[in-house]
């Protein structure tokens, strides 16, 4: 037999010594203890810990559109749009305009004009439970 294959007495002994340590109630190693690397979110922050965590990404930019409607046309009509053409959309007159943050709905609203400048004013706040609902359907 090679010196690195174990044998079945060797098994044997292991195990004996096991049930011997398991009945004396003895570890013979202190149980590992969890690396201290991550927070703990068992205990509740100290106060103002969350608005510190929060200042960290409010620089942070995002993308926000706001999104009058969607169609769907064949390349041959998009070649043949010209100066003046109109595109149908699916959003009916008058409809809330939907208000995304990288791609995700967060509110509606409707179109305002301010100074010459186009604007929305926003008539209802997805929450995240709503949020959760669409994604669900």
């Amino acid at each position: 037999m090679a010196d690195d294959q174990i044998s079945d007495d060797d098994w044997a002994a292991a195990m004996a010594e096991q049930a011997t340590i398991d009945a004396n109630g003895a570890a013979a190693q202190p149980a590992a203890q969890p690396a201290d690397i991550f927070p703990s979110f068992a205990a509740p922050p100290a106060t103002g810990g969350v608005m510190n965590e929060l200042d960290m990404i409010l620089d942070i930019p995002v993308q926000i559109t706001v999104e009058l409607g969607r169609t769907k046309i064949t390349i041959k009509n998009l070649l043949q749009l010209a100066h003046g053409s109109v595109v149908e959309l699916d959003a009916m007159a008058g409809e809330p305009m939907d208000v995304l943050v990288n791609g995700t709905l967060i509110a509606q609203g409707e179109v305002v004009v301010v100074n010459d400048k186009f604007g929305i004013r926003l008539t209802d706040i997805i929450t995240p439970s709503e949020r959760m609902r669409k994604i669900n359907r």
